[in-house]
């Protein structure tokens, strides 16, 4: 049984890897389990090691040290890249207020800790480990964790105080939301209601009886001050084309136009007359309608194209055919001149099947390529990210330097490669699905470690006196800030409610509750608004966590 021993109890590499193999997948598969719909999910993997931990089960601390500094990182990176691509996007419009309100989540729950470190006679790491498990952010206990060590001050009490309040900070959420619907909510408050989506392409008819326009190119028409528009079929004579750029309009033409719904009485304006054919319905048999032509959706997987202009190919021209919808990430975008393609980018093409063929082998089409993993770029970012991290930050008011660390360097180089790394021709995109199992792998790695480092002193803690405080002080944490804001936005600022929610999920990193919220809420507004404000309040909180470390401990 000498075997067996070393592969469980005897300090190595290899027994390193099979307890964090063996706390993971003891983890997740308690995390498949439901309780009246709530999960912790991955987070039981934290769980997990910290009964390991207490039971003695232990990995050279080395090891334990790099497989945790590894998945954080990892974690992090991987996590910066999803959102990347939406973080500036989410100021725009509506996002804005939205953010405010989410940014007011964050900084409530500050001030509730700095008062909670004072008034209660919790230490400061106890509090922001208690503030992190909280508000469900494991990243940001990771940045609170490595501001600690280059402190040289002891690492593991926020842990302690994250296990102590993450499972009321999932429910307290939940219980949050559903005392706000209860209420203040009427029940009209709850009814599904319409919501214009300024971006979403819209298909529009029109026949042309503007004589301004008679004999004019589709190019001199572009040209006028109105708003961008894409023609995607011409009808003339009972026949179906393909206009190009210099495909001259006639009176009595009709047009099949795509262009954000809300431009459509200026561009009837500009045509003459727009039809009362509803051309968005799903069932629309387009084949019947225009037999000699045939729509295909072609994946855009060649690395040159990668951040080049659509509106620089000169597809319409070269080969007869319209782009009229480009799908990212799920998102229908319209398919202008200015569009900046990304890999990955699903267009969707009408024409001759000869001039589809062409095109296909222009933007390459090859979806297996996609499926290959670009890891060139994922170690560079976190190389880049590390060096960022490495750098020190004089900040007036704090005796140390601050440095961003493992894991506030890496998510702000993820955030920036995903969002401007296609301008610069970087080929950063995976698939969801490796994107997925990136932050899956790292989180685990690292939830793990956390757990079998603070299981040791785990049960002690809770069943001291103060471990009911820490306890009380978490939910607090967790409840206040969002039935504060939860009650601004929506009596005060007028939000409706299934945005407020989703808003409130975001600013707290939970989407646990965000499952509870597009279970019982009508419409996608709880998801919308929580991806809108997401990126911003993760990237605040791990921030945050160093910060008040550094100025206050400093």
């Amino acid at each position: 049984m000498d075997w067996l021993y070393s592969l469980f109890v005897e300090h190595s590499a290899l027994q390193a890897v099979v307890v964090l193999s063996l706390i993971s997948a003891i983890g997740l598969g308690l995390g498949k389990i439901h309780i009246c719909g709530i999960s912790l999910g991955v987070t039981f993997v934290f769980f997990a090691g910290i009964i390991a931990g207490h039971f003695g089960l232990s990995i050279d601390p080395q090891m334990l040290n790099y497989a945790e500094s590894f998945g954080l990182v990892i974690f992090v990176y991987a996590l910066g890249l999803q959102v990347g691509p939406g973080f500036f996007s989410s100021f725009r419009s509506g996002g804005v207020r939205l953010n405010m309100l989410a940014v007011g989540v964050v900084l409530i729950g500050t001030l509730m800790t700095v008062l909670g470190s004072y008034g209660l006679g919790i230490s400061l790491p106890d509090m922001v480990g208690i503030l992190c498990g909280a508000t469900t952010n494991t990243p940001a206990l990771g940045a609170a964790q490595q501001t600690l060590k280059q402190m040289g001050m002891e690492s593991n009490t926020p842990a302690l105080g994250c296990a102590v309040a993450y499972p009321l900070g999932v429910v307290g959420v939940i219980l949050a939301i559903l005392a706000i619907r209860k209420v203040l909510t009427r029940k009209e408050d709850l009814e599904l209601k319409e919501k214009d989506n300024i971006n979403k392409p819209y298909i529009a008819a029109f026949q042309v009886h503007n004589p301004a326009i008679f004999n004019k190119s589709i190019k001199e028409i572009g040209g006028l001050n109105y708003p961008k528009f894409v023609i995607s079929r011409l009808w003339r004579d009972g026949k179906v084309t393909i206009p190009t750029s210099e495909k001259i309009i006639k009176e009595g033409d009709r047009l099949l136009v795509i262009t954000p719904e809300k431009y459509a009485p200026a561009l009837t304006v500009l045509f003459g007359e727009q039809e009362h054919t509803d051309w968005n319905k799903e069932d629309i048999d387009w084949n019947a309608i225009d037999s000699q032509l045939i729509s295909q959706r072609i994946v855009v997987t060649r690395p040159e194209l990668n951040g080049k202009k659509l509106g620089a190919l000169h597809l319409r021209n070269h080969y007869g055919i319209n782009i009229s919808r480009v799908y990212r990430s799920g998102v229908q975008l319209l398919a202008t001149a200015e569009l900046r393609l990304q890999l990955g980018d699903r267009l969707t093409v009408i024409g001759e099947a000869a001039a589809i063929q062409n095109v296909a082998k222009v933007l390459g089409n090859a979806i297996k390529s996609l499926k290959e993993p670009n890891l060139v770029a994922v170690f560079i970012g976190i190389i880049v990210g590390l060096a960022l991290g490495a750098i020190p930050i004089t900040i007036p008011g704090i005796s140390a330097p601050v440095r961003l660390g493992l894991a506030g360097g890496p998510i702000i180089v993820g955030i920036l490669i995903g969002t401007f790394g296609p301008r610069m021709h970087m080929v950063t995109y995976t698939t969801r699905s490796a994107n997925l199992m990136l932050r899956a792998l790292g989180l685990s790695l690292y939830l793990a470690c956390l757990g079998l480092d603070a299981g040791a002193h785990f049960f002690d803690t809770v069943f001291r006196p103060e471990g009911l405080l820490w306890i009380g002080a978490g939910f607090a944490l967790t409840v206040v800030p969002v039935l504060i804001m939860g009650i601004v936005a929506f009596k005060w600022m007028k939000v409706d409610f299934g945005t407020t929610a989703g808003m409130l999920c975001g600013s707290m990193a939970n989407p646990m509750a965000l499952n509870y919220a597009n279970d019982t809420i009508p419409g996608d507004n709880p998801s919308v608004a929580y991806a809108t404000v997401y990126p911003l309040c993760m990237f605040l909180r791990v921030i945050i966590a160093q910060v008040l470390l550094m100025f206050l401990l400093g």
